[in-house]
């Protein structure tokens, strides 16, 4: 350390900002084994061990919740985590480098477009009295239908406009990683007469079987980490059956009912089970003799 001590400083901010953004608010994690009193602190609040825990479990919402977090995951991963492999793979392979670069630029955008923008982007296609796709079916003689209510319509909207926002962006890491193939192997495969799905089947989907396995070993490690705020701007009391989630439940529990000691708890389950999801798949992956991430 004494020896490359200016490398440290440099390290020091992220270590900071992990300290006091990360590590910090865990200190407020034992307020799930408390019943929190304002006025009595965190210090003063009596402790109730997994009485939070259990209302959790025992409640008429934990099931309705973990159903709708975890299909709407499963959903998103199952629609998104193929589609940036399949785009690097189109890019890697159009060979004028001024339409690759416009074809980026174009899928790369979405992804700076804020998540409000793209609910409101959403509600001008979709709304009932004046969304896009309904006056399209008034003027073919059908009738408007209720989108922004619907609990289906509602996964599907969560999910493709995900799809839309996040598919160029995820793909720069695997682009990278096509960009880094010895070109002499391609070479090698011309002259054998291999064709581009050869290629693509022998020489890049092995190249980035790595990359692939440790992106999806942390994509699982999301499973019940649905995003917050598109839930929330999508949500009404109409789509309620399939846009409650842990994250919106906790949001209504803790902010909306003043109930913080049963919301951190409900947080705290969401994050260990995706801790003990991350732990298992990595295992499972390392056993197999893949690439794991530690």
């Amino acid at each position: 350390m004494r020896r490359y001590w200016q490398l440290y400083i440099l390290l020091l901010p992220a270590v900071v900002s992990m300290a006091v953004f990360h590590y910090g608010p865990m200190y407020g994690i034992m307020l799930a084994f408390k019943d929190y009193r304002p006025y009595l602190g965190y210090l003063g609040s009596p402790w109730v061990g997994f009485k939070h825990f259990l209302r959790f479990f025992r409640s008429n919402k934990f099931w309705p919740v973990m159903y709708n977090t975890m299909f709407l995951s499963a959903y998103s991963m199952i629609a998104s985590f193929p589609l940036p492999i399949v785009l690097a793979l189109c890019l890697n392979y159009i060979p004028s480098v001024r339409l690759k670069k416009l074809v980026q630029n174009i899928t790369y955008a979405p992804h700076f477009v804020s998540t409000v923008v793209v609910v409101s982007i959403l509600n001008v296609f979709f709304a009932q009295s004046y969304g896009l796709v309904n006056n399209i079916r008034e003027s073919l003689g059908l009738s408007r239908e209720l989108y922004m209510g619907s609990a289906a319509a509602f996964r599907h909207m969560y999910v493709w406009s995900g799809v839309w926002s996040g598919v160029g962006w995820s793909s720069i890491i695997y682009f990278s990683s096509l960009s880094a193939i010895d070109e002499t192997m391609h070479d090698a495969a011309k002259v054998d007469g291999a064709g581009i799905l050869q290629r693509i089947r022998y020489i890049d989907l092995p190249m980035l079987k790595p990359t692939i396995l440790t992106l999806l070993i942390l994509r699982v490690g999301d499973l019940l980490s649905v995003g917050f705020d598109k839930v929330f701007l999508l949500q009404n009391d109409l789509n309620l059956s399939a846009s409650e989630t842990i994250s919106t439940y906790v949001y209504s529990m803790g902010i909306g009912n003043q109930q913080y000691g049963y919301s951190i708890a409900v947080g705290l389950f969401e994050s260990v089970v995706n801790l003990v999801m991350v732990l298992t798949v990595n295992h499972i992956s390392k056993k197999l003799g893949e690439t794991s991430i530690w």
